[in-house]
């Protein structure tokens, strides 16, 4: 198997993980849903000049876009995962690290730069919710892209 497949395996498996701690969270504390993958469609359908519908469609647009872009990140930080570590081994702590920080930035960053979020404004409680799903991507996904090999 190629890299580029292992890190797309990967990159799902992490992204399988990520999902479950996130609705163990909500579930255990009682929390609500981020809104900010909704608010992210509309401002980069926005951006974009595209126009998502009206009312309940739009929202129903909004709902089923931001688990995507949810997939995408975690697709494409598995996917370039692979192309950075090429055909080296990279340890697994070093490639759960890296695969940890890939899918915080790909997630953080794009919010932070529409301005849906500022991470210096985060609680300690908002970092934890955060990290902890990312970690559990991380690690999985290290662990299955090594097991691939």
């Amino acid at each position: 198997m190629d890299r580029l497949t292992r890190g797309l395996a990967a990159g799902a498996a992490g992204t399988t993980a990520l999902n479950f701690v996130t609705y163990l969270d909500m579930a255990l504390r009682g929390r609500p849903a981020s809104t900010t993958p909704e608010q992210s469609v509309e401002r980069l359908a926005d951006v974009a000049g595209v126009d998502l519908g009206e009312g309940e469609e739009a929202e129903n647009r909004k709902a089923g876009l931001g688990p995507i872009l949810g997939f995408g990140t975690g697709l494409g930080a598995g996917l370039l995962f692979g192309l950075a570590a090429g055909p080296r081994r990279v340890p697994r702590p070093v490639g759960a690290v890296a695969l940890t920080v890939l899918a915080m930035l790909g997630s953080s960053a794009p919010m932070t730069l529409l301005g849906l979020t500022d991470p210096r404004e985060w609680t300690a409680s908002d970092w934890a919710a955060d990290v902890i799903p990312h970690l559990a991507y991380g690690a999985v996904a290290a662990g299955v892209y090594d097991a691939l090999r």
